[in-house]
């Protein structure tokens, strides 16, 4: 069998079909890319396709996304899903793949002349992204809350753990589908991992009681994917352990939130106030800087890290904390 028979295959064998247009230029992998937490077994990336398992209102559900057509405006994304949930995962699609992201306003002549000539540039070369909104807000709240005060190394190690050992097996398409993808645990699952695995996965109480806390109210958090983005990340915060940083990267990746910044990121204010001014600056001073393009500052942010600015390094890194051995 040939690589070009694969996706004849995959469609004549899914339980759900879509193709979606974005109407113009669209890079699959670079707008997915803030779901995509390193090794995620819930996610995998197979000959230019990307597969992702989850669980929807009907049930579980896998997705193969592949980008297909050449001219501009034939462009598009075809889907197929599997599973209990096939049908609701299909029909997610589109705003997972950012089809109600509108630039628009950010790319309107007066305001883009606003921008630096960094953010100008990189917009210039990611005409083909958007900001992708899941609308899962279990699925992105428990691994942000598990990068809370750790490395990104830590944490996605910790998740990875997690999910091997309480994941579910895939709806699968058959002999197809990629090795070892998994569903992430269902909120009624995380609520049964005992201490001693979290420990063993290196998170520490702090963290795990903030998961235990916020799944405890699941069906409410998920309600939150209907409401604006700000709203839901203020509803979010009420919960004890979650907190502007939180709410922000989670809103970021279910709503697609084109103005919400993560203030009391370990790196972040640094890094934009090396890129926009030379010189590193705090939560307050990175606000102050974003504050001219209100409404599209996390649309700001994005494209200074696609500029591939590189900020110097102006002091010790975060270190790895081994939990395990307490």
């Amino acid at each position: 069998m040939t690589i070009a028979e694969v996706p004849a295959r995959l469609a004549a064998a899914a339980d759900a079909s879509l193709r979606w247009y974005p109407g113009g230029p669209y890079d699959l992998v670079r707008t997915l890319r803030p779901l995509l937490r390193g090794n995620d077994p819930s996610f995998a990336v197979d000959v230019g396709a990307i597969w992702n398992a989850f669980t929807t209102a009907e049930g579980p559900a896998t997705i193969r996304l592949s980008p297909a057509g050449s001219a501009e405006m034939e462009r598009r994304v075809d889907v197929q899903a599997w599973g209990p949930g096939a049908a609701a995962a299909a029909a997610a699609v589109p705003r997972l793949l950012g089809a109600h992201d509108d630039w628009s306003a950010f790319d309107e002549p007066v305001f883009h002349a606003t921008l630096p000539r960094m953010v100008r540039e990189a917009r210039r070369r990611s005409l083909a992204v958007r900001l992708p909104s899941s609308g899962r807000m279990v699925d992105q709240l428990v691994p942000i809350i598990l990068e809370q005060k750790v490395t990104v190394i830590e944490a996605r190690r910790g998740y990875r753990y997690l999910l091997h050992r309480y994941g579910s097996p895939a709806p699968m398409a058959g002999s197809l589908a990629p090795a070892g993808l998994v569903l992430a645990p269902t909120a009624a699952q995380w609520l049964q991992v005992p201490s001693w695995e979290w420990h063993k996965a290196g998170v520490g109480p702090q963290r795990s009681a903030t998961v235990m806390r916020a799944l405890r109210s699941a069906v409410a958090l998920e309600r939150l994917a209907e409401l604006p983005a700000l709203e839901a990340a203020a509803r979010m915060q009420t919960i004890p352990g979650i907190g502007i940083w939180t709410a922000a990267e989670v809103v970021q990746r279910t709503h697609g939130c084109p103005d919400s910044v993560s203030v009391g990121d370990y790196h972040l204010a640094a890094y934009v106030g090396a890129a926009l001014t030379g010189r590193r600056t705090d939560d307050a001073g990175m606000l102050r800087l974003l504050e001219p393009w209100t409404g599209h500052r996390q649309r700001v942010v994005r494209m200074i890290q696609s500029s591939g600015f590189r900020k110097p390094t102006f002091g010790p890194r975060m270190t790895i904390q081994d939990h395990r051995r307490h």
